[in-house]
């Protein structure tokens, strides 16, 4: 058997930046107005000043209103949902990420719960894993829903077809589960502490590796041509140099798979294109306009 299809987030994030892009432009010409993300960041973690940083310039690229709000590590928990407070209010901002982790002292769920829901693009907000569990129109969490998307786009119609899911959080294994659901998908959700987890994999159409262990998932845990969506990213030391690899041992699968996502450059790219997705889909119902369908 041929290596599978190796399943390019990059480019796949790239074209629905663009598409994104022409649609902030006309809603501009047409109605005047600029879709505007606002991202509060507490503290000083690096990695979390990268990933605002990236999601900032992507804003802007797809021609969207950008604003970012730093605020220092011993911030209050009634300092940070004050300025969530004030950010509902703002009528020119359309949605709103407040940066995880935040530090200890601030109670994350509850910072989460005080975004207007129509506001809230990570689609973490209870109301909205409500909206998405009971079928209702809902902002739904970017990473799962990048996954989606570009298994729509590769491994065709999902309609009957068994999905795995190997993971449970509420950002990406919960919400990952609800997305195949609703595409009519026959769903497991299975976790480290699964019974034969190689067997029900083995089962799968559908892998989706969302449970932060490096290549936890082997070659021989794949059903010959399934589609993979790794989601995972962990660092690890491999011939003496830090490494990225994901949850599934990419090497192995290649050759077990029809199609897979690489780590880097798979799913990664999808989360921001999502998030300005988000962005563009809140504006439009906050406006009472129709959402544009290529954006779906």
């Amino acid at each position: 058997m041929s290596d599978a299809t190796i399943i390019d987030g990059k480019a796949f994030a790239a074209g629905l930046r663009a598409r994104l892009a022409d649609q902030v432009a006309r809603l501009k010409e047409a109605h005047g107005i600029t879709p505007g993300l606002s991202v509060v960041l507490v503290g000083e973690d690096p990695a979390s000043q990268v990933y605002v940083r990236n999601k900032g310039k992507a804003t802007a690229e797809a021609g969207m209103k950008s604003d970012q709000f730093n605020m220092p590590e011993t911030a209050s928990a009634e300092e940070v949902l004050a300025k969530v407070a004030a950010l509902d209010a703002d009528p020119e901002v359309n949605g709103i990420l407040v940066q995880l982790p935040l530090p200890p002292q601030v109670d994350s769920a509850a910072v989460i719960n005080a975004i207007d829901p129509g506001k809230d693009i990570d689609g973490f907000h209870v109301i909205n894993v409500g909206r998405l569990a009971t079928g209702q129109e809902s902002l739904v969490p970017c990473t799962p829903l990048g996954c989606l998307l570009m298994l729509k786009d590769y491994a065709g119609p999902l309609v009957g077809k068994r999905a795995i899911v190997v993971g449970r959080s509420n950002i990406v294994g919960k919400p990952m589960a609800q997305l195949l659901i609703r595409e009519s998908c026959t769903v497991t959700i299975a976790h480290s502490k699964t019974q034969d987890l190689p067997g029900e994999c083995r089962r799968a159409d559908i892998v989706i590796a969302a449970v932060g262990k490096p290549e936890m998932v082997r070659g021989d845990w794949i059903k010959p041509g399934a589609t993979v969506i790794d989601v995972g990213i962990n660092r690890i030391e491999r011939d003496g140099k830090m490494k990225l690899v994901g949850d599934v041992a990419f090497e192995e699968a290649l050759t077990v798979a029809g199609a897979i996502t690489p780590v880097p450059g798979g799913v990664g790219p999808m989360t921001i294109a999502c998030l300005l997705r988000n962005t563009l889909h809140a504006a439009c119902r906050q406006h009472g306009l129709e959402v544009p369908p290529e954006t779906i």
